[in-house]
């Protein structure tokens, strides 16, 4: 821009445009910071050339100026950044880079990972062997009176203050280790569910032979202290927990938990199984039948997992999938799958007479082609039958398919209290080794259905066959009142228990479960965060490409005030959070247990939180995978190209870096792993920074500390101490303002080290939370770098970005607090560059909005006195960011909106004109409300009359819609800028008034280079706007350089295609994953190509409006996320 000074007059290029080269002077800089200025001009009918003459463009530029000088001086100032720099500068010589071996790197975490899941599993088998060795030794006695710690009963007492019986009392304290829950580890507890009876002999017996577990647990707690809960689920239901706790009923005094029902359980008595579920829709099963039989189902469909394959046909005249995409196949039993199944299964209707040879038939077809396939689980194969009886010869249809070999299994389920057809039933099962039983009220379906289980873990039994099984990721309802949601997330490791007694052996008596939780946030400590760099990540997933842990995971929304669980927050896909992957090439790999390495291009988005996700960095990141072995997981390492590849290396003195380490504005990332102080309960009290202080001073030998990351500490502590005293000596003179403009100054390291310093008084900082761990945007978490450091890492050195805080929390309406300025620190060492730190700044933004009006009153010395300023009722200023947000504008409600809410046709034009590109992103698990509509093959016909009525009011709804996005979203949202949203088939049955998981399509606007200077006119009804626009950057594209911020690829986006009524739930697996099937004929996720954008310029724009026109504003897109 003209009327600036250049540090190198010979480097200046033509029309105040910045070096290519070089170091560029401190407004060049701030430039890179792209923060466009809008002066948009509200009048009457005017001649075409009033704008022209009345505000000149020149004067336009120099508010840019003067506002961008005055901003960066400030910044600059307050921050420290230039100091900063140069003492990282001063130890550059003393400095080491090296370049990160990612192979190398996912292998050595991946044997970490591995070292500790064999402890894990080494602890359930003794736990197996010793249940087993109990069992053995006990004789069951039908009188026994024995009594035992209750975990509902301890520590309760009557009204005459004794303890109730089976209620002792049970010393409970809390306990770090164990969420801080209150606990007896030196004991286990027992609990039953409410429907179990507690004194039941065969309760008794268990319970007795099982106390022999409990220096087991104590055993095995002492020598793996990183051991979580432990237990012991028994075939009659009760559950024995380590350590000891009291366990609390819900609102209605019911225990619902039963220990048989939960997926390690399940998964561990049984083996992988194809199942086909059969249900007699006939005319006699209207009423109670009809309920208990979908209740049954319902149960049934409980005790598969994703190893499972299902499928459901109802019968009566005719034979009918209930879900006609899956006709003639198996699908994998997941929870979206069995959640999907259970829809319809509620919609199912009685009529006409029942015929199941057929239904039979079609059922053994299924599973026959499966099987000569190699599809499906490749293991047990069953029919579940379920029907009120019947009349049929089964004989001929059983000796075709099954007979004499009996592959599949057939277990039938008699609905109600008629026993005329129950010996009928009962042979089907016998002479095809299943099992018979009766269902005759509701209450009845649990116990029963759980008998199936049993005959299919016999052969395990006879053979004692100990599979080790680990289950997917899910949530302990008892560490759900955690803030931190990676705490919540689990995996299990469990093992069956056998039966060892000759008398019983050949009968194949599964006695129980014992299972142990590991915490997959302990799990993704072994891969410490500083390693990855500042876009770097590690993540896990199963064979069957669900995802254990990764940053992008969300298992939780909100409703209202509360966070809950997502429906299918632990069947999240691979490709649901690296959709880039568009071939499946990662995805494939990694179920497969390869090892190797890939390279993508990605769109990381930011602002997850309150304005939902409107901006988004482009970034080249290698993946690197392996397996870990012997468990189904496999691990990824993911790198970002550039500075992503290197870590800084350095060294100082302990007693420097000590003294350095100590000062009361520094504190450590508090989730990251220093040294290890949740093993001995005497670190337990210990922070990370009390922690290292005492390893560096050598006071406490037993502490095991992560060397590598303490010296870079250390490093960091004495190179950025000086800006202590730099702060505080800015603190000191600016005492004197009324009202300081900038509330704090801060800056962190790659090693998670933090500095702050306020230049006012914290009851008047603008935003409190911001720095805390209220605000995990803002500070080191184990998943990722702060916000302001990741954004500023992808800027040139010396240029800041701009960010505005946002009121946090459910009661907040979404206000703007402050702003946010911080620059990235670099060093060079051998020609690697690395990031070894970012400063910045929080300013009020009333300050930041002085400054640009204050600036809007200058105008050119040749103009004379200014005929208009932005403070003039009929024009509107803006400043707005590089994705297209508003920074600062007149009117305070529109501060942080998109420009696209406040002026659509506006943004319309720019699109045209090239200033900005629009980039669709996906999101697969937002949640949405979402529209009425029902495709169900079992959906009942209506009248004609009813028909039309039905079509009338959807064409209704359709015109309302489109008239409400048309109004909301301006004339670019015709251009393809709406969001899309498409719902996961497991939920569109339900109220609307409720949040369900859905696919969503949004776009992101990122500002480009285009054309330097052009002009338009924006036709708006009865009235038009005058667009024109000059860059501040050089008139033509510079070539390929280093020091280049111009150069600017095209983005391009594709779009997704609408769901039709078969569409998949998860991507088509791969054939050769365990338990996993391409059978199901599931289609991949689909998605646009990958851009690749370099950063954009800064430019100065002008609008003039030549009519009043009316403001359009808009809520967030239709099917958006919420």
């Amino acid at each position: 821009m003209p009327g600036l000074p250049w540090p190198h007059p010979n480097l200046s290029p033509p029309h105040g445009g910045i070096p290519c080269c070089g170091r560029p002077g401190p407004w060049a800089l701030l430039r890179e910071t792209v923060i466009i200025l809008w002066l948009l001009l509200s009048s009457a009918s005017l001649p075409p050339t009033w704008g022209q003459t009345k505000i000149p463009l020149e004067t336009v530029k120099l508010w840019a100026d003067t506002f961008g000088r005055d901003l960066y001086n400030t910044v600059t100032k307050y921050s420290g950044s230039l100091l900063l720099q140069k003492k990282y500068k001063d130890v550059e010589s003393s400095l080491k880079i090296q370049e990160v071996d990612g192979l190398e790197l996912v292998r050595k975490f991946s044997e970490d990972m591995e070292n500790m899941l064999r402890r894990k599993v080494e602890a359930v088998k003794s736990l197996v062997e010793a249940a087993e060795e109990a069992d053995l030794r006990h004789e069951f006695n039908a009188s026994l009176v024995f009594n035992y710690y209750n975990s509902v009963l301890v520590n309760e007492r009557d009204e005459k203050g004794n303890y109730v019986e089976l209620g002792a009392e049970l010393v409970l304290e809390p306990n770090a280790h164990f969420s801080n829950l209150r606990v007896n580890t030196s004991v286990s507890s027992v609990q039953l569910p409410t429907n179990v009876y507690n004194k039941d002999p065969d309760i008794l017996n268990g319970v007795y032979m099982s106390e022999a577990l409990n220096p087991v647990f104590v055993e095995n707690f002492q020598r793996d202290p990183t051991l979580t809960w432990q237990y012991f689920g028994s075939s009659t239901g009760f559950f024995r927990i380590y350590p000891g706790i009291k366990w609390t009923p819900d609102e209605n005094g019911v225990i619902a938990f039963d220990c048989r029902n939960r997926g390690w359980y399940i998964q561990a008595a049984t083996s992988p199984k194809d199942i086909v579920i059969l249900v007699d829709v006939s005319g006699s099963m209207k009423g109670l039948r009809m309920t208990i039989a979908k209740h049954t189902i319902a149960t049934i469909l409980d005790t598969l997992g994703e190893n499972d394959f299902v499928n459901i046909i109802a019968y009566n005249d005719y034979v009918h999938y209930i879900e006609p995409c899956f006709r003639g196949i198996l699908v994998q039993a997941d929870r979206d799958n069995r959640e999907h199944f259970k829809q319809l299964v509620d919609e199912l209707m009685v009529k006409g007479v029942g015929v199941v040879n057929p239904a039979l038939s079609e059922a053994f077809q299924i599973l026959q082609q499966f099987q000569e396939a190699r599809q499906g689980s490749l293991c047990n194969q069953a029919i579940m039958l379920i029907t009120d009886g019947a009349v049929e010869d089964y004989e001929p249809v059983l000796e075709k398919f099954n007979w004499p070999d009996r592959k599949v299994r057939v277990f039938t389920y008699l609905i109600g209290r008629e026993v005329t057809f129950a010996d009928r039933m009962k042979w089907i099962a016998c002479n095809n080794k299943g099992y018979y039983t009766q269902i005759s009220t509701l209450a009845d379906a649990q116990e029963n259905v759980m008998e199936y289980l049993h005959v299919l873990s016999r052969p395990m039994v006879i053979n004692h066959d100990h599979d080790i099984i680990w289950t997917e990721a899910y949530m302990d309802s008892k560490l759900f009142t955690s803030q931190t949601q990676s705490l919540m997330l689990l995996t299990t490791v469990a093992m069956p228990v056998f039966s060892k007694k000759n008398e019983t052996r050949s009968h194949g008596i599964l006695l129980g479960v014992v299972g142990s939780d590991v915490t997959l946030r302990e799990l993704m400590k072994l891969a410490p965060r500083y390693k990855l760099g500042v876009h770097g990540y590690a993540f896990l997933n199963t064979n069957n490409g669900y995802i254990l842990s990764h940053p992008d995971l969300r298992p939780l929304y909100r409703e209202g005030k509360k966070l809950k669980p997502k429906p299918n927050y632990n069947s999240v896909d691979l490709s649901e959070v690296e959709w880039e992957d568009q071939a499946e090439t990662l995805r494939t790999a990694m179920i497969n247990g390869e090892t190797g390495s890939l390279t993508m291009d990605v769109k990381v988005p930011l602002d997850n939180g309150v304005r939902s996700w409107k901006r988004v960095l482009f970034l080249t990141n290698d993946y690197f995978f392996t397996d870990i072995s012997d468990t189904p997981f496999s691990l990824g390492v993911v790198l970002s190209r550039g500075h992503g590849e290197y870590i800084l290396v350095g060294n100082t003195s302990v007693e420097e870096g000590l003294h350095d380490l100590l000062h009361p504005d520094l504190s450590l990332a508090s989730d990251w792993i220093y040294c290890v102080t949740d093993i001995d309960p005497d670190h337990r009290k210990l922070s990370q920074l009390e922690a290292m202080v005492l390893f560096l001073t050598g006071k406490d030998p037993d502490l095991e500390c992560d060397e590598e990351l303490v010296r870079e500490v250390l490093l960091d502590a004495v190179v950025t101490a000086p800006m202590e005293a730099y702060w505080t000596a800015l603190a000191l003179n600016g005492s004197d303002e009324s009202e300081p403009e900038v509330d704090m100054a801060f800056l962190g390291t790659r090693a998670g080290l933090l500095r702050g310093s306020l230049f006012v008084g914290s009851e008047r900082v603008s935003d409190r939370k911001f720095l805390t761990p209220e605000d995990e945007a803002s500070v080191f978490t184990m998943d990722h770098f702060p916000l302001w450091y990741r954004q500023a890492s992808e800027r040139p050195p010396g240029s800041f970005v701009f960010n505005l805080n946002w009121a946090q929390g459910p009661e907040s309406q979404g206000e703007p607090l402050a702003v946010t300025a911080s620059t990235a620190v670099v060093v060079t060492v051998d020609e690697k560059t690395a990031v070894a730190a970012a400063v910045g700044v929080q300013m009020k933004l009333g300050g930041l909005q002085r400054r640009f009006w204050a600036a809007t009153r200058q105008c050119d010395a040749a103009a004379g006195t200014c005929p208009e300023s932005c403070a003039d009722s009929d024009l509107d200023c803006f400043v707005i960011d590089n994705n297209g947000f508003i920074l600062i504008s007149e009117r305070a409600p529109e501060t942080g909106r998109f420009l696209g809410e406040v002026d659509g046709a506006l943004l319309s034009q720019l699109l045209s004109m090239g200033v900005f590109s629009r980039v669709t992103m996906y999101d697969y698990q937002a949640m949405c409300r979402p529209q009425s509509h029902h495709h169900s093959g079992t959906q009942p016909l209506g009248s004609p009359l009813t028909a039309f009525l039905t079509a009338t009011r959807w064409l209704l709804h359709q015109l309302c819609l489109f008239l409400l996005e048309w109004c909301a979203w301006g004339s670019w949202h015709e251009r393809g800028a709406e969001a899309k949203a498409v719902f996961h088939h497991s939920h569109k049955h339900k109220k609307q008034d409720v949040l369900q998981p859905c696919d969503t399509e949004y776009p992101v606007f990122v500002y480009r280079e285009a054309v330097r200077e052009a002009n338009g006119i924006i036709e708006c009804g009865t009235c038009q706007k005058r667009t024109r626009r000059t860059a501040a950057a050089p008139r033509t594209p510079r070539p390929p350089s280093p020091c280049s911020c111009c150069l600017c690829v095209p983005v391009s986006a594709g779009t997704q295609p609408p769901s039709d009524g078969c569409s998949a739930t998860h991507p088509e697996r791969s054939p050769t994953a365990v338990g996993a099937s391409p059978a199901v004929g599931l289609s991949p996720r689909p998605g646009p190509s990958q851009p690749w954008a370099s950063r954009p310029c800064l430019w100065t724009l002008l609008t003039e409006r030549e009519m009043n026109t009316t403001q359009v504003t808009s809520q967030d897109p239709p099917g958006g996320p919420a």
